[in-house]
């Protein structure tokens, strides 16, 4: 047991310095910083709350974070869905399963900028010109509205980890003993509701991985926001992430921008720590 305990804190402990270092340091200065008229090279000066009353006031950064939990809330429902509905797809029996997966995954696999320029291109050009030709309105200046830039992020998120969210459901899918299904077939039960009544029990610790990815990732949404509409019209589609930034790189207020990061973090640790926690106790009510 000796040997063993050694081999693991052998392995485990680059890994939790490289995490101490990178992460829980930074953050430490940081919360510390917030308080301060830290530059980004030196604090000369405690300011106590002052950060965090003005941001309480500060319009542009409220609604950051009101278009950021709007899009949160539509984007986790979509991606799991659609998710679901993939992984539902692929399980069956078919020849072209394997071909499917492939295929549903590879967006994931395209870094978010990039993804966000092509999605840009589809919007803007694609839309407009199919748009024209029919004539249909709704498909012409798409990301000149804080509507069409709203849904034009949802519909890049979803399309990009949709497949993503498949696979941890297809992995909970695979392992739902078939004796269940068949039994519960026999006994006369229709597909929604083997599915509804074995099934998504079942699988139910997927919902609670599925959710707390995809929540991180919307709230923590920036390359794909700054490709796809840079924040415009007017700041009106600037996600919380995007907002910090420009605080600290272009209004170059670094305290005021950790002060944001601090409250960001909170929010979000809070959200995705009580979804996970009533998510538990509904997989143990199964």
């Amino acid at each position: 047991m000796k040997n063993r305990s050694l081999s693991f804190w052998l392995f485990v402990t680059p890994t939790l310095l490289a995490l101490g270092l990178v992460v829980f340091v930074p953050f430490i200065y940081g919360f510390i910083f917030s308080f301060t008229d830290w530059n980004g090279l030196r604090a000369t000066q405690f300011l106590g709350m002052e950060h965090y009353i003005n941001l309480f006031q500060d319009r542009e950064f409220l609604n950051s974070i009101w278009f950021t939990i709007k899009f949160a809330v539509v984007s986790i429902i979509l991606v799991n869905v659609i998710g679901l509905g993939l992984a539902l797809l692929v399980t069956q029996k078919m020849k072209s399963s394997n071909i499917l997966r492939t295929v549903f995954f590879m967006p994931n696999l395209i870094g978010g900028l990039i993804l966000g320029f092509i999605w840009q291109f589809i919007f803007i050009s694609a839309f407009d010109s199919v748009g024209s030709l029919l004539g249909i309105e709704w498909l012409q200046g798409w990301l000149s509205t804080t509507g069409t830039g709203f849904w034009g992020l949802v519909i890049l998120n979803t399309w990009q980890y949709g497949g993503y969210i498949m696979i941890i459901y297809i992995a909970y899918l695979e392992g739902v003993p078939g004796e269940l299904i068949e039994a519960a077939e026999i006994d006369g039960a229709n597909p929604f509701q083997r599915f509804w009544n074995v099934t998504f029990p079942l699988i139910a610790p997927a919902f609670t991985i599925s959710l707390f990815l995809t929540l991180s990732n919307a709230f923590k949404l920036y390359d794909q926001n700054l490709a796809l509409t840079g924040g415009g019209p007017y700041n009106s589609t600037q996600m919380v992430a995007m907002d910090i930034y420009n605080t600290a790189f272009s209004d170059y207020n670094m305290a005021y921008a950790q002060a944001k990061a601090v409250i960001f973090f909170i929010l979000v640790a809070a959200v995705a720590l009580t979804q996970v926690y009533y998510n538990k106790k509904r997989e143990v009510d199964l």
